[in-house]
């Protein structure tokens, strides 16, 4: 009887990736964000019925980041009070305003918030010598002032558009002045100076899509 032999082969397979495929594949652009800002505290020292001139570090925003900062460079607008301030143009002459090293601007328009989906055709300005951007004053910027009620009121339907300090857009539309954003807020009761705001910000320099 003849004897029979078999031989076993292991096969291994060895599966390589081709890297033209990695180098082909899209890179897409980064998402355009939308965020709503809570309780941003703006306090303010002296001002309008105090008997001295406003004064107290602004609170610096980053709309990259979407986070207050401290940052001497890398904020795109600052409250204090009332008052917005823009990372562009020069110091308008209060005190204590954080220095522009930035090339921010600022435009208000008039429509609704999701309507406004484009910075093209936009003028911007720029902070400057006795003048901020978003004007200042009851009915001249972003809010009304009801002086019976005391109470400070985001305008219906004005938007702010800003070109950041390096080149990307934002729209932004102020909800609330008042700690935790009251639906009625009163005058007398509910805490001042704390901004709750929407925000869409394109971080792909220079696509003004919003």
């Amino acid at each position: 009887m003849k004897k029979l032999s078999f031989l076993f082969f292991t096969l291994t397979l060895t599966f390589i990736s081709c890297s033209d495929d990695d180098d082909n594949a899209p890179v897409l652009p980064p998402a355009i964000e939308s965020k709503q800002i809570t309780n941003i505290f703006a306090p303010q020292i002296g001002g309008p019925g105090s008997g001295q001139d406003a004064s107290g570090e602004f609170t610096k925003f980053d709309f990259k980041t979407g986070e207050v900062t401290t940052s001497d460079t890398d904020w795109d607008i600052a409250f204090r009070a009332t008052a917005i301030a823009i990372n562009g143009g020069v110091v308008t002459g209060s005190a204590d305003e954080p220095i522009r090293n930035g090339n921010a601007g600022a435009a208000i328009v008039e429509n609704t918030f999701a309507s406004v989906n484009s910075a093209d055709g936009l003028t911007f300005n720029q902070d400057a010598d006795g003048a901020f951007a978003i004007p200042t004053g009851s009915d001249n910027g972003w809010y009304n002032y009801n002086f019976m009620t005391n109470v400070v009121s985001p305008i219906p339907g004005t938007v702010l558009v800003f070109r950041t300090r390096d080149g990307r857009y934002a729209k932004v539309q102020i909800a609330s002045y008042y700690k935790d954003a009251p639906t009625t807020p009163n005058g007398s009761t509910d805490e001042s100076r704390y901004y709750t705001f929407n925000y869409v910000y394109n971080p792909n320099e220079g696509d003004k899509n919003l």
